[in-house]
C-alpha cells in the first residue's frame, strides 16, 4: 500500500537523479498582503516546498498554481489557497547544490487542520513527474493525546515495546 510522506519528509524522483522535493513549515499563519474576503471565517496557513538538485547538471523547475492541491479534514476537503499572497517556482534553473523554495498561503476551517494533505506534481524539464502526497497537521493539542485519542497508536505500541525490552530478564 502506498503511504504519504509526513510533512518534512524529502522525497527524491527517481527519474531524474539527485532531485529532491519536501513540503515543510506547515504552521499558522496571516499572509503578509492581508486576508482575501474569500477566506472570511477560515483560519489562514502557511507551508513550503523546497526543490533541491544533488545531481551533477541544472534542471529547469516549475511548481506554479494548480501542481500543488491543499486538503484539509478527516473529508479532504479543498482549502482555500491566497494565490495573491503565495510565491510559487516559475522556471527557475536549479543548479547543482542548489534550492529553490515556494511558499504557499492557504486556509480552512480551524477544526479541520489537524488534518493536512499536501499532493504535489512538479514540471522538471517540460516533462511531468508522479504526484507524490505529504500529510501533516497543525495544532494538534496534548490534551486529545492525553484524553485517550493515541492510545493504541503506533508511537504508543513502539514505547511499550521498547519499555518490555528494557525490563530486566526480558529475553
Amino acid at each position: 500500500m502506498y503511504e504519504p510522506n509526513v510533512v518534512g519528509d524529502w522525497h527524491e524522483y527517481d527519474e531524474h537523479a539527485g532531485l529532491r522535493v519536501r513540503v515543510h513549515s506547515l504552521a499558522a499563519a496571516e499572509p503578509p498582503r492581508g486576508r482575501d474576503d474569500a477566506a472570511e471565517g477560515l483560519t489562514y496557513f502557511t507551508l513550503r516546498v523546497t526543490v533541491e538538485n544533488r545531481g551533477a547538471r541544472h534542471l529547469g523547475i516549475h511548481l506554479e498554481d494548480g501542481q500543488i492541491d491543499v486538503r484539509v479534514g478527516p473529508d479532504g476537503e479543498s482549502a482555500f489557497i491566497d494565490w495573491r499572497s503565495s510565491q510559487f517556482i516559475e522556471g527557475f534553473d536549479v543548479y547543482p547544490l542548489r534550492r529553490a523554495t515556494a511558499v504557499l498561503y492557504a486556509a480552512g476551517p480551524e477544526a479541520s487542520l489537524t488534518q493536512v494533505d499536501v499532493q504535489v506534481q512538479l514540471r522538471v524539464e517540460e516533462e511531468w513527474t508522479e504526484r507524490r502526497l505529504w500529510a501533516g497537521g497543525i495544532g494538534l493539542c496534548e490534551e486529545a493525546v492525553a484524553a485517550g485519542a493515541g492510545r493504541d497508536g503506533l508511537a504508543h505500541q513502539v514505547s511499550n515495546f521498547l519499555r518490555d525490552q528494557a525490563e530486566p530478564g526480558t529475553p
